[in-house]
């Protein structure tokens, strides 16, 4: 018998020899291909983006910017320490976004996460704190409450970014008023690649382009375009001026915005002809206009106003170039609230919420890189604006519409605001969608054409007339409060534009605007970053609360129990195969 097993061994040697080799041989082929795939892979760069969103593939336009980069970028990121989960998953998307950037900048983009003061004495801690402070970085509070504990912790969600001597601050997190932290948060993850790109595009810039507010006619005042000019600010050189028949007052600009006049540019159309040529010569004009009055000042108080006609001596203008403002108010069913005083309880005034059809809110839906992704507008007192089929060869591309359920009112059109204490008919709303904003692009025919000069133009050597423009753009808006921004007399606050303080929502008012003149001037690099949608999927607190126990039992036990019969099978098939 002991022979005989030896027999049996000796026969079995050569196989198992066999199989080793065969093993060891396969073992070195892997080991070769994946030497072999990271060599070849060594000279190509390709990234995989299997999220639904495509969050971490980047915008051609940043490609682009961060392959022009020559020197390197330093970022000295102050956002580190332990936080509550939702500040860690904006660190952490913070940190993905860099190694993006630095990927396919050649590793032009370094950065490096600090925690401010730490390892230092409290009074040292302090003096970091208000030294980033003063370089603009703004600290942020965060609050946790744990149970009964509430614990405070003040951060700098944002860095201090280098480059060739300048520096420039990148606040990776913005607080916004109204939305819930998580919210914020989720702006601000949505916001990243456009922030990042544009510190960068700041740092690199050595001249920028200029945008002008026009005034002289009652424009809007500075406080209630501070917020717009302000963000304008950050990508171009912003200014306002009196255009007062000098022919020279536009030279400089590359864009002109004129927000709201409140009275008729002159009889004698002088401003009129000098920003008719410069858009003859290419320059770029943002119309927000009002084509009704109404007093705000007596509805407020009595609870009433009349909507005139307001001529603004440009409506002979925008009909030539392709665009024609109806002076009518239109009403929507989608609408914003206000509140509305129903008595007195307990000696307080006792207000209450009802729907406003005169404040619009709209959703644009058009597929073009001003709207796109473009969250609800809000139009207080809107007007319609038609396109022209006589303006041959222009463009024109409806921006902004209403829903279909609106009402018409011609002027003169009475407002009161007791009228919102009533149900809304929806029989009565059946206007159809309105148009509110229209881009106007191609070569635009003069105003001037056909037409005789001011006298004081005649006598001007330097005026020369051209009757057709070379190829521009214009944006033409049917609000004019579209850029106005509400701020507080007694304390002196600004709100955001777009910030309505009865829902205690910011609407995209801003952003809109942006987009128009980043459009306008050719900036679609901007556009491109901010019409990004990221959906950050929260996670709900109340289940998270109520079903914590559960999914941590199942979480511990469920791994534990799968391996438990992926074990037992394993033995259960080995033992059949190697019994028989």
């Amino acid at each position: 018998m002991v022979n005989e097993n030896k027999n049996n061994k000796s026969e079995l040697s050569p196989t198992t020899k066999g199989n080793k080799q065969k093993d060891m041989t396969m073992l070195f082929v892997l080991i070769g291909i994946v030497v072999l795939i990271n060599f070849v892979g060594s000279f190509y760069f390709k990234r995989f983006d299997l999220t639904t969103e495509k969050r971490f593939t980047l915008a051609e336009s940043t490609k682009k910017l961060l392959k022009s980069i020559d020197d390197e970028f330093l970022f000295k990121v102050y956002f580190h320490g332990n936080f509550n989960p939702s500040f860690n998953r904006l660190r952490n998307e913070a940190k993905e976004i860099l190694d993006e950037f630095r990927a396919y900048s050649n590793n032009q983009i370094q950065y490096e996460f600090i925690n401010p003061g730490e390892g230092g004495t409290e009074e040292e801690k302090n003096n970091i704190k208000k030294q980033l402070y003063e370089k603009g970085l703004v600290p942020e509070e965060i609050i946790d409450k744990k149970d009964d504990k509430t614990s405070r912790n003040l951060i700098f969600p944002g860095a201090i970014v280098s480059y060739k001597g300048k520096e420039a601050v990148w606040q990776i997190f913005t607080r916004q008023l109204g939305p819930s932290p998580e919210e914020c948060i989720n702006n601000s993850v949505q916001e990243l690649e456009f922030s990042l790109s544009n510190t960068i595009r700041k740092l690199q810039r050595t001249k920028k382009q200029e945008v002008t507010f026009i005034e002289g006619h009652h424009e809007l005042d500075t406080i209630h375009k501070y917020d717009l000019m302000r963000s304008l600010s950050e990508y171009y050189d912003v200014n306002r001026t009196q255009i007062r028949g000098q022919l020279s007052a536009l030279d400089k600009s590359d864009a002109i915005v004129i927000a709201k006049p409140d009275s008729a540019f002159g009889e004698d159309k002088r401003d009129q002809f000098i920003i008719d040529q410069y858009i003859m010569n290419g320059g770029k004009v943002l119309w927000l206009l009002d084509p009704v009055l109404i007093d705000m000042d007596t509805l407020k108080l009595k609870g009433f106003s009349i909507g005139f006609n307001r001529p603004l001596n440009v409506e002979e203008m925008l009909f030539k170039y392709g665009a024609k403002l109806n002076p009518v108010l239109v009403q929507d069913m989608q609408c914003a609230q206000i509140p509305l005083n129903m008595g007195f309880k307990k000696g307080e005034p006792d207000f209450k919420m009802f729907p406003w059809v005169y404040s619009v809110l709209i959703l644009p839906d058009i597929n073009h890189p001003i709207v796109k992704n473009l969250d609800v507008i809000k139009l207080d007192y809107i007007s319609t604006v038609d396109t022209i089929v006589s303006a041959k060869g222009i463009k024109k591309t409806i921006l902004l519409r209403t829903t279909r359920n609106t009402k018409v009112q011609p002027t003169p059109a009475r407002i009161g605001l007791g009228m919102a204490r009533y149900p809304v008919k929806e029989s009565q709303f059946t206007g159809g969608m309105q148009n509110i904003a229209c881009l106007l692009e191609g070569s635009f025919t003069s105003f001037v054409e056909h037409r005789r000069l001011p006298t004081v133009l005649q006598q001007s050597p330097d005026f020369k007339v051209l009757e057709k423009s070379k190829p521009t753009k214009m944006i033409v808006v049917a609000d004019g409060d579209v850029a106005s921004n509400d701020f507080q007399r007694n304390t002196g606050t600004v709100y955001p534009l777009g910030y309505d303080k009865y829902s205690k929502q910011t609407f995209a008012n801003k952003t809109f605007l942006l987009n128009c003149l980043n459009y306008l001037l050719d900036d679609e690099g901007m556009l491109q970053l901010r019409s990004r949608e990221v959906k950050l999927r929260l996670l709900d607190k109340k289940k998270i609360k109520l079903q914590r126990t559960k999914w941590q039992a199942i979480n511990v036990a469920l791994p534990l129990f799968l391996l438990f019969v992926l074990g037992s099978f394993q033995m259960w098939y080995r033992k059949r195969k190697y019994s028989a």
